[in-house]
C-alpha cells in the first residue's frame, strides 16, 4: 500500500540527514517508526481494557509506592 505524508521543513530535513548518514531509506525510517509506534498503541489499549476488566471485578488498584511498603514489613 502506498501513502503519503506531510512532513514539516524540519521533519523532512532531520529525515534527509538520518538517511544520508546511514544510507538506509525514508521509507525504512517511516516505516519503523510506524511499527513501533503501532506496537506502542496496542499495548496502551491491552492495557486499558485490562484495568477496565480488573476493575469491573470490583478490585482495586494501589501505587506501587503502597505495595512495596507492604512487602518491606
Amino acid at each position: 500500500m502506498t501513502i503519503s505524508i506531510r512532513l514539516t521543513p524540519d521533519e523532512e530535513a532531520r529525515l534527509d540527514v538520518l538517511t544520508q548518514r546511514t544510507g538506509r531509506s525514508k521509507s525504512f525510517y517511516v516505516r519503523t517508526a510506524l511499527h513501533e509506534y503501532l506496537a506502542d498503541l496496542e499495548d496502551a489499549f491491552a492495557a486499558d481494557s485490562a484495568i477496565a476488566v480488573f476493575e469491573a471485578e470490583g478490585r482495586r488498584s494501589r501505587p506501587l509506592a503502597e505495595l512495596k511498603a507492604e512487602t518491606e514489613r
